[in-house]
């Protein structure tokens, strides 16, 4: 890939982070805040990928695994933690 298709990609990454910060920041519920925020990790695991094309490196792939993991079981987490609060 070209080094000004991996810039706009990084641009439109970029922009969606920014769009889903707001949704956390203004809500309404909490799980619109926890998918807003699994939606930054997935953007920034996303931010790493192109990073990792651009330079070509193997260890920014290992990181954007670990990303993607921590992103699921957190996001798994806070969604069985809500589930529990709503039956109470």
């Amino acid at each position: 890939m070209t080094n000004t298709a991996l810039t706009v990609l990084e641009v439109i990454l970029g922009l969606g982070g920014v769009i889903a910060l707001i949704r956390v920041l203004r809500g309404p519920t909490l799980a619109d805040r926890i998918i807003a925020l699994d939606l930054i990790l997935l953007i920034l695991a996303g931010g790493f990928a192109v990073e990792s094309v651009r330079r070509d490196s193997e260890v920014l792939t290992g990181v954007l695994i670990v990303i993607a993991l921590v992103a699921f079981t957190g996001t798994v987490l806070v969604g069985r933690f809500i589930e529990w609060r709503d039956t109470e």
